[in-house]
């Protein structure tokens, strides 16, 4: 399996977003980021905010991408190009409406399961789905209706204890995960989960 070199964590720049569920995958990369004792800096030419940190023994690029989500690709793409990186080499952070707050799933390759993050970076990487997704669940609000409302809206208390745990929890089983053991993380990580009510 190839290794992992950057981990990209999706959502909405700016104040108004950055504690909505739709920003899960920026709050992982942050965390990583402190756990790699550095910060995300403003990076330009990669339109987000960018770290180079050394975590489990492995050097990973982390970025959040300060675009708006429906446009995370151009950033995706900017990284990528300028340290040649290859789409399987990626591991993408983002929010899941359809599996429950308190857990979280690695996938590799597959469509874009009407995300917009995953689908402008798809489209950006021209069509290439081979890179690697974490899938941060925020569960569904029962109508699809409500989604849009939903994703851009805070987690209560207990919700947002349950994503927090399943953070930790990822953070957990990166090691294996950067060291190409996704059997091993997978079967830790799937294997969690923290309650929210």
């Amino acid at each position: 399996m190839p290794q992992i070199k950057a981990i990209i964590g999706l959502g909405n720049p700016g104040p108004d977003y950055e504690a909505t569920r739709h920003n899960a995958g920026a709050w992982l990369v942050q965390a990583l980021a402190r756990r790699g004792l550095s910060e995300l800096r403003p990076e330009k030419k990669f339109l987000g905010r960018y770290a180079k940190v050394r975590l489990d023994g492995h050097e990973v690029h982390l970025l959040e991408p300060t675009t708006f989500m429906n446009r995370s690709g151009a950033a995706v793409a900017a990284l990528c190009n300028f340290y040649k990186l290859a789409p399987n080499e990626l591991l993408v952070a983002h929010d899941e409406l359809d599996i429950a707050p308190g857990t979280a799933r690695y996938k590799s390759g597959g469509g874009h399961g009407g995300h917009n993050g995953l689908r402008d970076i798809i489209s950006a990487l021209g069509n290439d789905k081979a890179f690697h997704r974490l899938r941060i669940g925020i569960g569904h609000p029962g109508n699809a209706k409500q989604v849009v409302n939903y994703v851009l809206g805070r987690p209560g208390k207990a919700e947002l204890a349950a994503i927090e745990a399943a953070l930790d929890e990822i953070q957990a089983t990166l090691p294996d995960a950067l060291a190409g053991d996704w059997a091993r993380a997978m079967n830790r990580l799937h294997g969690f989960t923290a309650q929210s009510a």
